[in-house]
């Protein structure tokens, strides 16, 4: 299941940046393997959309649930066949208004003076020169300007995708794709329209590949713990949470594009604070473990209490979406959950054991196996350092993962519902 070497770019799957996606090759596999066409696939942490795609691309009724706004944003874009000939005459249009726009930077300053709040600001003039902010207002006036509606979506991601980038990009950051960013004085960043035009023909070649006689995809901004699906809805879910102790720090890169489509800086904190994984600790629900995963917690508590809360914290919140995939799936259903261990405190938490038994002994899933999976790392995108510098705690965290195969019982007062591809909205939500 290492995939080293596969190709990873195929279809919408190189649209943006982001980090610790897995290689669609393994959702595929389980697609292929346990859904049949018209199946409902759901990823209820959909992240980057790589299930999602493969679920879309497999003639399955695919299902994505986040919290993260640019998570949606790309789920959106990448599962949206569009017109290449009318998003090309968009593009063009929009580069050209945009060049327009930047012979008269005095409206281009007046026009972020006005649209952002002071913290947004300091932000922008923190992490962007004034020349790049000019450059980036001016297209996202051109795409207000320029494309319609249902096209918005498309260029919004190709903007994004300029910013938060594996190297270089248009602001002052550096690793803004490994979600570790640091300020470089005096980097010179690329032109933003002329980035920005180019990542435009890129995902348009790219959206070719993407069949548009599917079913279409739902993507739906929600909680994996609080799931906006039916009870027995779902077919097969495959997907991969976030590591304990906010290992992979989403939203420091992804308010880096957020904060410029209008998102307050104080309004991303406070949704970070809301991720599962995350540290913050205050209205923290500690629901009982079982036996296993509460000695781990007591075990990394007695190294430092605080990481022991965080570690509870994140399994209680992952018991709370084991058990809303288990009301969701179909009896006899199974669950794919990929996920990675952390070390904390020289402690090996064994994330993907402490799950299994929350999975099973807490929840009431089967537990199939689990099964390791080297991770390659370049394709990985992972925070971590080679060579000298190896052995921080990151690096530590994310040499394999593991997959966890799951399995609800059969019920045998199950009776499943026959399901038109038209009728798929009806039959899952609330």
């Amino acid at each position: 299941m290492g995939f080293h070497g596969a190709d990873t770019g195929y279809a919408t799957h190189n649209f943006h940046a982001f980090p610790a996606k897995f290689p669609p090759q393994l959702p595929r596999a389980f697609i292929k393997t346990l859904a049949r066409p018209g199946d409902v696939v759901l990823d209820p942490m959909v992240g980057s959309g790589t299930t999602l795609v493969e679920a879309y691309l497999a003639g399955c009724a695919a299902v994505g649930v986040d919290i993260d706004p640019l998570a949606l944003l790309h789920c959106r874009v990448k599962t949206q066949p569009l017109p290449p000939d009318a998003l090309r005459r968009t593009g063009d249009a929009i580069t050209a208004a945009a060049a327009l726009a930047l012979m008269e930077p005095g409206a281009l300053d007046a026009a972020i003076a006005q649209r952002f709040g002071a913290k947004s600001r300091a932000f922008i003039d923190y992490w962007f020169l004034p020349a790049t902010q000019r450059e980036l207002m001016a297209l996202l006036l051109a795409v207000e300007q320029c494309a319609p509606p249902a096209q918005r979506d498309f260029f919004h991601l190709a903007f994004s995708s300029i910013i938060i980038t594996k190297s270089g990009g248009v602001s002052l950051a550096r690793d803004l794709a490994h979600t570790r960013p640091h300020r470089v004085i005096d980097k010179q960043p690329r032109s933003a329209v002329e980035q920005f035009a180019r990542r435009v023909q890129q995902n348009i070649r790219s959206l070719r590949e993407l069949p548009s006689r599917r079913i279409p995809a739902q993507v739906i901004q929600g909680d994996a713990r609080r799931l906006p699906l039916r009870a027995n809805s779902v077919d097969l879910i495959v997907t991969s949470p976030p590591y304990a102790s906010n290992a992979i720090d989403y939203m420091r890169a992804h308010k880096f594009s957020l904060v410029w489509f209008g998102h307050p800086i104080d309004d991303l904190s406070q949704l970070r604070g809301e991720y599962v994984g995350g540290e913050r600790l205050s209205d923290a629900e500690f629901l009982a473990l079982p036996p296993d995963a509460q000695r781990m917690v007591n075990r990394l508590a007695a190294a430092d209490a605080k990481k022991g809360r965080v570690l509870h914290k994140y399994f209680s919140e992952m018991k709370q979406a084991l058990a809303e995939m288990y009301r969701v799936l179909r009896p006899d259903g199974a669950a794919v959950v990929v996920v990675g261990t952390s070390v904390m405190r020289g402690v090996n938490v064994e994330t993907h054991a402490c799950l299994g038994e929350i999975a099973q002994k807490a929840v009431g899933f089967d537990l199939v196996n689990i099964a390791e999976r080297e991770l390659d790392r370049n394709k990985r995108m992972m925070p971590a350092r080679f060579g000298k510098q190896r052995g921080s705690q990151i690096e530590e965290r994310m040499h394999e993962e593991y997959v966890i195969a799951l399995c609800k019982p059969w019920d045998a007062g199950y009776e499943p519902r026959a399901r038109r591809h038209d009728d798929i909205p009806a039959t899952l939500r609330d």
